[in-house]
C-alpha cells in the first residue's frame, strides 16, 4: 500500500505548529480580568478539591494486591466498584473548569474493533478530558510522573504503561508491553494515545510518533475540536504558557469541546510492516478531516524540527538567530566577517581546539556583553561552552562571505578524522551538525545516497546537497543566503522570524 496523498501540494507555506499566542482585544481583556477574578479562585479550588478525593480512591483499587496481580488487569468489584468514582470524579474536574458539555460525535470502537485509539490535535494538558467519552482508557506516561501528587495515583489506577526517557533499557521494555497488550486480544483494556507527542496550535497535524502502530492493530482515529470564539487552550513550545491559558480558559463563562470518533482504520499487510507507513497514512486520515495539512514536523530535543531524508532541519535555524543577535549588538557585516575568520583559523590550527567558553566566544565576537555570547551557545548546545565549527559551517553561508564549494571543503577537512579523502558515518553526522546546527542522529539515508562503495567523497557529498531531489533542500534553506533569507531591496536579509541583518556596517 503507498503513503496515502494529503492532497497539500510540497511547495505549500505550512503555518508553523509550534507557536501560538493568544490575541486578546481590550474588551476581552477586561472582561477576562473581572470574570477571572471571581471565577477562577472558585474554579480552581474545586477542580482541586476534586482532585484530592480522587488521590485515596485511585490508591484504593491496586491496594492489597501483590506485584503478579498488578501485571494483570484489575477486574471483579474493584474495577465495576471503583471505574466508576474515578470517571465521575474527573468529569466533574472538568465541569468545574468549565467544560460543561462534551459533545459527542460518531461511536467509539468497542475493544474488539480497535485496541487503541488516536487522537489529534494534541493542544494542552486540558486534552485530558478526552478520557471521559474514552471511558478512562489506559495510556503510556512517563516512569518520573508516578511520584506526582493525584497523578502517580492516577496512573497507578489505570495501569498505566511506564517509559523512562532516560533509560534506553526501560524504553524497549515499555515497546514490549505495550505490544503485549495491544494484541492481548481483549485481555487488556483499550489504550489511548496522542500520536503528535507534544502540544501544537492545531494549524497541521505534526508527524505521528510509531508507538500506537508497531503492534499493527486496527485503530480509530478520535478528533479534538474546540469550536469557541477564543482560543483559550493551547499552549505550546512559544508564545502563550500554560498558566495563561489556564486562566483565559476558567475566566470564560464555559469552553466547548467536541470529540469526534472516526471510522476504525484497519492496516494493509504492508503498513503491519511498516510501523511509519502506518502512522503517515493515518495522520494524513486525521489531517484531511480536520481540513489542515499534514507537516513532516516533529519535537525532537525540545527543538522543533521538520524530517527530510531522516535528517532533522530546525525550522527556527540558529544560525539565523545568531545573525539577528550580532546584528542587534551593533556587529556589522565587516564585523561578523572578520569574526568568523578567527573561528575558522583558530579550528584548523587545532592548536586550542575548536571548543570555547561563552567567555571566549565573546571575545572573539568583539561582545560588550557576555549574556548574548551565553545565548549563542545555548543556540548550539546545552551548556555556556559551544564549537566554534557549528557557529562557523552554519552562520558563514548565509552571510554570503564564502561559496557552497569552498564551505564543505574547509567542512571535509576538518570532520576527516582519518584521512584519505572519505567520510565515515560518524563523520558525516557531525559535519551536517555543523551545517544545520542541531544534531544529527539518522543520516543512513544521505550517507547511502552520497557514498560509492563505503567511500563518501567531497565530490559526492556536494553532488548529493545540490542536485539530489530529497537532500538539496538543505542547501537551499540552510546554505545560500539569497534562498535561506530572502534578500531585500535594500540589502538587508529577513530570516524565518521576521528579523532583520543588515548587510553593510551599522552606523555609529
Amino acid at each position: 500500500m503507498e503513503r496515502i496523498d494529503d492532497g497539500y501540494s510540497a511547495t505549500q507555506e505550512y503555518p508553523h505548529p509550534f507557536i501560538h499566542k493568544m490575541k486578546l482585544t481590550r474588551a476581552q481583556r477586561i472582561r477576562g480580568i473581572i470574570l477571572g477574578s471571581i471565577l477562577f479562585p472558585i474554579r480552581v479550588t474545586l477542580a482541586v478539591l476534586f482532585l484530592l478525593i480522587m488521590w485515596p480512591i485511585a490508591r484504593l483499587r491496586l491496594a492489597g494486591l501483590s506485584e503478579e496481580e498488578r501485571s494483570k488487569p484489575v477486574e471483579g468489584w474493584r474495577r465495576w466498584f471503583y471505574h466508576p468514582i474515578i470517571w465521575l470524579l474527573s468529569r466533574a474536574v472538568f465541569f468545574s473548569l468549565g467544560f460543561y458539555w462534551i459533545k459527542v460525535k460518531g461511536r467509539r470502537a468497542n475493544l474488539k474493533e480497535a485496541p487503541v485509539l488516536v487522537v489529534a490535535p494534541h493542544s494542552s494538558f486540558l486534552d485530558m478530558l478526552v478520557f471521559c467519552p474514552a471511558q478512562l482508557a489506559t495510556v503510556v506516561s512517563r516512569s518520573e510522573n508516578t511520584s506526582l501528587p493525584v497523578i502517580g495515583a492516577l496512573l497507578e489506577f489505570n495501569q498505566s504503561v511506564l517509559v523512562s526517557r532516560k533509560d534506553p533499557e526501560s524504553r524497549k521494555k515499555a515497546v514490549a508491553q505495550l505490544n503485549e497488550r495491544l494484541t492481548s486480544d481483549g485481555y487488556w483494556p483499550q489504550m489511548l494515545m496522542f500520536p503528535e507527542g507534544t502540544t501544537t496550535n492545531g494549524s497541521a497535524l505534526i508527524k505521528f510518533k510509531p508507538g500506537a502502530f508497531l503492534a499493527g492493530v486496527p485503530v480509530q482515529p478520535v478528533l479534538l475540536h474546540y469550536p469557541n470564539k477564543l482560543d483559550t487552550v493551547r499552549w505550546t513550545y512559544k508564545g502563550t504558557a500554560w498558566t495563561e491559558a489556564l486562566w483565559h480558559t476558567v475566566s470564560q463563562p464555559y469552553t466547548n469541546v467536541t470529540v469526534e470518533f472516526l471510522p476504525v482504520y484497519n492496516p494493509s499487510e504492508e503498513e503491519k510492516k511498516d510501523p511509519n507507513l502506518y502512522a503517515d497514512n493515518v495522520q494524513k486520515l486525521m489531517a484531511r478531516a480536520l481540513g489542515v495539512p499534514a507537516t513532516d514536523h516533529v519535537m525532537e530535543g525540545g527543538v522543533p524540527v521538520s524530517k527530510v531524508g531522516g535528517l532533522s532541519l530546525p525550522l527556527e535555524s540558529p544560525a539565523r538567530e545568531t545573525l539577528t543577535l550580532l546584528h542587534k549588538n551593533g556587529l556589522g557585516a565587516h564585523e561578523v566577517q572578520t569574526a568568523l575568520d578567527r573561528m575558522i583559523d583558530r579550528c584548523r590550527s587545532g592548536a586550542q581546539g575548536a571548543k570555547v567558553s561563552a567567555e571566549e566566544l565573546a571575545s572573539m565576537l568583539g561582545l560588550s556583553h557576555q549574556q548574548t555570547a551565553v545565548h549563542i551557545c545555548g543556540l548550539y548546545s546545552k551548556d555556556d561552552s559551544v564549537d566554534l565549527r557549528h557557529i562557523y559551517f552554519s552562520v558563514a553561508p548565509l552571510t554570503g562571505c564564502v561559496d557552497l564549494k569552498t564551505l564543505l571543503h574547509s567542512a571535509f577537512t576538518l570532520f576527516n578524522r582519518e584521512g584519505g579523502g572519505s567520510l565515515s558515518e560518524r563523520e558525516l553526522s557531525d559535519l551536517m551538525e555543523a551545517l544545520v546546527g542541531i544534531p544529527q542522529h539518522r543520516i543512513a539515508e544521505l550517507y547511502a545516497a552520497a557514498s560509492d562503495e563505503n567511500r563518501l567523497t567531497e565530490e559526492s557529498l556536494l553532488r548529493v546537497l545540490t542536485a539530489h531531489p530529497t537532500f538539496q533542500k538543505v542547501t537551499k534553506e540552510y546554505l545560500r543566503p539569497e534562498e535561506a533569507a530572502g534578500t531585500l531591496s535594500n540589502g538587508r536579509s529577513v530570516n524565518n522570524n521576521g528579523s532583520v541583518y543588515n548587510n553593510s556596517k551599522k552606523s555609529e
